[in-house]
């Protein structure tokens, strides 16, 4: 295990923790640190204004320190206090996976931090947004019960085999965009992927929906009124760009609805317009509000359907409780209701989240079809037959029986045994020299083994995954790239060894340094280099060195001539240690 656990870890199933990858705490540069103090101080200060009270009282339960990049096992010893944990994982993760996380309670952390050049945001997950935006927010009980009720809804939600194709190349972009010399002709491509897939993804999945409500409340979301919003989202809480810029009359606040879940967003772009909710609670009960719209709790021909079009492993629940878990790939209809089912591929039966004796994989591997709905001419369904019912329709062991369903499927064969629930309600009748008609059509013929046919007159539910997590291996996800680690050059280290000798010179650990010497080596090899000029600012200010202030401020201002685009930050920077020493 590559990783510290603790008892909410713990109850992880397998699937997920092979997600999880160690921190590697060491590998974080004295530059990493300078950027998370840099976004830390200046959002601290801004957001205490801003921000919902949430936010900086969660800074302080949650253990987030401004001066240093969270370490996981000291944040997991705190958040654990208050029922969460968090993990370390590369990058993005795919949507169902990242949300499961939240159903146990845990935050997924992606360990990487942002460059220096993209301090004031990047499309790519990284420490700042999960360790900086969402941990502290998640001390507060109300908006920490809508996110785990988010993570157990959203897993479910079913997706399209687009919506995967699009997941791959936001990841992609993530990656290239945060890689030291990525040529931006490269970023710009897997932009413009990204633009054509996001236009013809066609009909938007339950998947693409929910991601969409994630977005506007969980990523980039505001609390209180229109005319007077907080933030909570933490896409917003950690960029010190997009913090400030959603504030002004140049972004539209919207009244937070359901009609969220159908406006899409731009990952690339500062948000044109934000969802303002009243409070937390309120999140909750739109959440409610769409998963009433899912298939999960809606069911029918439409679920099933649905469960097709993805392509992937999904689950329907029949109206006895009886669980189907498999890939399905065709569904016969009648009157607008299904009448059969089918799957390709290994499938497994279950009740109550729990695999029937005899019904996994292994029973299944070609896959599992049977008929839906009532009897053909018989008021009473087969799952509300008593034992004299059964009887009387000769639905009884050692019978040789023709059933026709409304719709026309026909199954033929000598009943061999019923399986029932704990209610009493048999779920599943097993034949043998069977045969399952539609029409001319054969479903399914004696020579092909025993029959399980599923006892079920509607379609309940149907989501994503499987009902038993152990039926089914789910230790197969393949990263189709990981985050790019650069081979450093003799330059960048010695950049790095300085910001190194500054930060422990200001902790006091090696005062023996000179720091006339650094900013002398940052002029003549590292002239673009604006942080660690302001951090030797702030040491000659504490020290009241008049004129080694001058010295840096002028090479400041050089660095503004030659770059316009990082004086804000150099001014920010600079006003923040103003602040500092008056407090």
């Amino acid at each position: 295990m590559n990783y510290e656990s603790n008892p909410i870890l713990d109850k992880l199933p397998k699937h997920l923790k092979q997600f999880i990858k160690p921190q590697n705490y060491e590998e974080y540069t004295a530059i990493d640190q300078a950027v998370w103090r840099y976004v830390m101080r200046k959002n601290v200060d801004y957001l205490s204004k801003v921000a919902h009270k949430s936010y900086v009282d969660g800074l302080k339960k949650t253990g987030i320190s401004i001066d240093h990049i969270p370490n996981m096992y000291g944040m997991n010893r705190i958040l654990k206090e208050i029922g969460w944990a968090a993990v370390a994982v590369d990058g993005f993760i795919p949507p169902s996976a990242f949300m499961e996380f939240q159903a146990y309670n845990v935050l997924v952390i992606a360990s990487d931090i942002r460059q220096l050049e993209n301090i004031e945001y990047t499309p790519a997950p990284d420490i700042i947004h999960e360790g900086a935006g969402h941990a502290p927010i998640i001390a507060n009980p109300e908006y920490a019960e809508y996110l785990r009720r988010f993570g157990e809804i959203g897993c479910k939600a079913i997706s399209s085999a687009k919506d995967y194709e699009l997941y791959n190349a936001v990841r992609h972009l993530s990656i290239i965009k945060e890689a030291h010399g990525t040529p931006q002709s490269e970023i710009e491509e897997a932009e413009e992927h990204i633009e054509h897939l996001q236009k013809n993804m066609g009909e938007p999945s339950e998947m693409a929906l929910i991601r969409n409500l994630h977005w506007w409340t969980v990523e980039y979301g505001l609390i209180g009124t229109v005319d007077n919003p907080k933030i909570y989202g933490a896409g917003l809480l950690s960029s010190i760009g997009e913090s400030a810029w959603c504030m002004t009359d140049k972004v539209k606040k919207i009244p937070y609805s359901i009609e969220a879940a159908h406006t899409e967003f731009d990952i690339t772009k500062p948000q044109p317009q934000l969802f303002v909710t009243p409070d937390f609670a309120f999140l909750s009960q739109v959440l409610e509000d769409f998963a009433n719209t899912m298939a999960v709790r809606t069911g029918g021909l439409a679920g099933i359907k649905k469960l097709i079009a993805s392509k992937a492993l999904g689950t329907i629940e029949l109206s006895t409780g009886l669980q189907i878990s498999g890939e399905f790939s065709n569904v016969i209809e009648n009157n607008a209701k299904p009448i059969y089912i089918q799957t390709n591929s290994g499938t497994a039966l279950a009740y109550r989240e729990k695999e029937l004796v005899g019904h996994s994989i292994a029973h299944h591997t070609e896959g599992f079809g049977s008929p839906i709905g009532k009897l053909k001419g018989i008021n009473i369904a087969i799952e509300d037959m008593g034992p004299r019912d059964l009887k009387a329709y000769k639905i009884y062991e050692g019978e040789q029986i023709t059933l026709e369903f409304e719709g026309g499927i026909k199954v033929t064969g000598t009943i061999i045994t019923g399986t029932r629930n704990l209610m009493g309600k048999i779920i599943l009748i097993t034949f043998e020299n069977c045969t399952v008609t539609h029409g001319d059509n054969v479903l399914f013929q004696p020579d092909w083994g025993l029959y399980h046919m599923a006892v079920g007159q509607n379609i309940v539910s149907a989501y994503n995954g499987p009902a038993d997590l152990n039926s089914f291996n789910l230790m197969s996800h393949q990263i189709t790239e990981s985050t790019i680690k650069p081979k450093k050059s003799e330059k960048r280290l010695q950049l790095e060894l300085f910001y190194k000798q500054v930060r422990e010179f200001r902790e006091g650990t090696n005062t023996t340094i000179s720091r006339n010497k650094v900013l002398k080596a940052l002029k003549k090899d590292h002239p673009k280099d604006w942080l660690l000029p302001v951090e030797l600012y702030e040491l000659a200010k504490q020290d009241n060195n008049r004129a080694f202030q001058k010295e840096i401020m002028e090479h400041l201002e050089h660095i503004k001539q030659d770059n316009p685009k990082v004086g804000h930050l150099i001014d920010d920077g600079l006003q923040l240690l103003d602040t500092a020493l008056v407090s």
